[in-house]
């Protein structure tokens, strides 16, 4: 066997597969990995069928079909105002996840600094260790979870190349506030530090809530690489489908990466979605679609022994469990698991330190008779 050095020697299998594996062995309800259990819509994959025949089964250019990229610029400004050229500042990717490796591997240097805030969705800190740089990470507290801008300032130093911010948010499923975004906006103002904003579920924001995209602010948005992804608003997480918004000098450094990981992305699915984004009903009627989702699994939960955290935004549920027992909530979750029968996150995973505060993440993406049935199982907990 020939010695090998590892460059992420303390990374294993992430949470998500072994949890979803676990629930599978045992059959239990998997409420952990974050995706939907109903289909998406007949009229996409119908779509996508049309793409097939036409004929659009090559090569897409690099960036994109054109089509989707400029039904992605006519959507973010009839959102947030902002105009991005489709030509020079929009960029398809294979889902979130791409995106956001390919943003930190064209802009970190090493030793360069990264402010993350935790817990955190586990691709960020191993994307910029593998490019060198150093992960500076604050990390946020429940019950809300909320952003100590105070602190964040003590972590920059003349080293601070990006922040990375994430909201709605993963796991927590809190969101940005006006007051976080006039922070933000203090922090950066006369410092070379860029901004690497996950959106992925930009759509899903409850309450009448306003989702604070970096796109709405000309001052961010400059310095502002931006994530979202198709599989999160159209229920088709297994495409693998996002895309990346930015300024053209950043945009141009992105590319240089892009074209050397996958080149292009699956070429009908493009087509596809381009014809299907002309209905802004597709996205415009997600909030109310997911918040009905999330009232009824928090209505069923209160019956339980949980202590629900607040859920602004996203499609996930996070929990404490101190009425319940004292277990490491990775112990905890392999439990529910095996003998309860409902699979869950525990949340300690989105710590780099493993910082276990006794919460678990439930993913509440699902069919109505699946949610039933879950929270069946845990109000005996």
């Amino acid at each position: 066997m020939i010695p090998v050095i590892s460059k992420l020697p303390q990374t294993g299998t992430n949470i998500f597969t072994t949890m979803s594996a676990l629930a599978a062995e045992h059959g239990a309800i998997n409420l952990s990995q974050g995706f939907p259990d109903y289909s998406c819509s007949p009229e996409l994959i119908e779509l996508v069928h049309k793409a097939m025949q036409n004929g659009h089964n090559q090569y897409a250019p690099m960036a994109g079909v054109m089509a989707l990229r400029e039904q992605i610029a006519i959507k973010t400004e009839k959102l947030y105002g902002a105009r991005y050229d489709p030509e020079t500042e929009i960029t398809v990717t294979a889902g979130g996840t791409q995106a956001v490796f390919t943003a930190i591997s064209a802009i970190i240097h090493p030793n360069d600094e990264v402010i993350m805030f935790e817990p955190a969705y586990d691709c960020y800190a191993p994307a910029i260790k593998l490019m060198g740089g150093v992960v500076k990470s604050l990390e946020l507290e429940p019950p809300d979870y909320r952003i100590a801008w105070d602190m964040v300032k003590r972590l920059v130093s003349n080293k601070t190349k990006m922040i990375i911010l994430n909201s709605p948010h993963n796991p927590t499923a809190t969101i940005l506030s006006r007051e976080d975004i006039d922070e933000l906006s203090a922090l950066v103002k006369n410092q070379d530090i860029l901004i690497l904003s996950d959106e992925v579920y930009e759509h899903l924001v409850f309450d009448g809530q306003e989702h604070h995209s970096m796109a709405r602010y000309p001052e961010l948005q400059q310095r502002s690489m931006i994530v979202a992804s198709f599989g999160k608003t159209f229920h088709a997480t297994g495409w693998k489908m996002g895309y990346c918004l930015a300024p053209a000098y950043l945009m141009q450094e992105f590319r240089k990466i892009h074209q050397f990981l996958v080149f292009s992305v699956n070429t009908p699915l493009q087509y596809a979605i381009a014809e299907y984004l002309k209905d802004e009903n597709t996205y415009m009627s997600l909030p109310a679609f997911f918040q009905e989702k999330r009232d009824h699994f928090r209505s069923g939960l209160e019956q339980s022994r949980f202590k629900l955290l607040p859920c602004s935004g996203s499609y996930f549920q996070s929990v404490t469990y101190d009425a319940i027992t004292d277990e490491k909530d990775t112990d905890f979750a392999i439990r529910l698991t095996k003998e309860i029968g409902v699979a869950a996150i525990p949340v300690s995973a989105f710590y780099r330190k493993g910082t276990d505060r006794h919460v678990l993440r439930f993913c509440f993406a699902k069919r109505q008779e699946t949610l039933d049935k879950a929270v069946d199982k845990l109000i005996k907990v």
